[in-house]
């Protein structure tokens, strides 16, 4: 009887372990593409695209990155960083009441255009 809870805890840790590195490496991201992105001269949004996915090279799970920026002085670069990494506890979610869905999040980061 002790085994399969051990067993369960031990799978939870994993599974929060997978989802904290996944939220770690997106936040990382998107706060290193918005920083690359606001001191950019030209073409600061696929610069920013381009940093946030050199930064998630390591990442576990999947990862979506969306840019928004001005090219302005002044104006505002904004990369989100969506995450999803799969969920052990899928098919025992719903005796549960929730969803057996994959663990998923947004990192989001904004910085102040540079220029002059």
């Amino acid at each position: 009887m002790t085994f399969p809870l051990m067993a369960l805890v031990a799978l939870a840790l994993v599974n929060l372990a997978l989802a904290g590195f996944a939220s770690t490496t997106a936040n990382h991201a998107a706060g290193y593409g918005a920083r690359v992105g606001s001191v950019a001269q030209v073409d600061p949004a696929g610069r920013a695209v381009q940093a946030a996915q050199q930064a998630l090279a390591s990442g576990v799970g999947t990862y979506d990155v969306r840019v928004s920026a001005d090219t302005y002085p002044g104006g505002v670069v904004r990369v989100e960083v969506d995450w999803s990494v799969p969920n052990f506890y899928g098919s025992l979610m719903p005796l549960f009441g929730a969803s057996g869905g994959p663990l998923k999040g947004t990192a989001v980061s904004a910085f102040r255009k540079e220029g002059w």
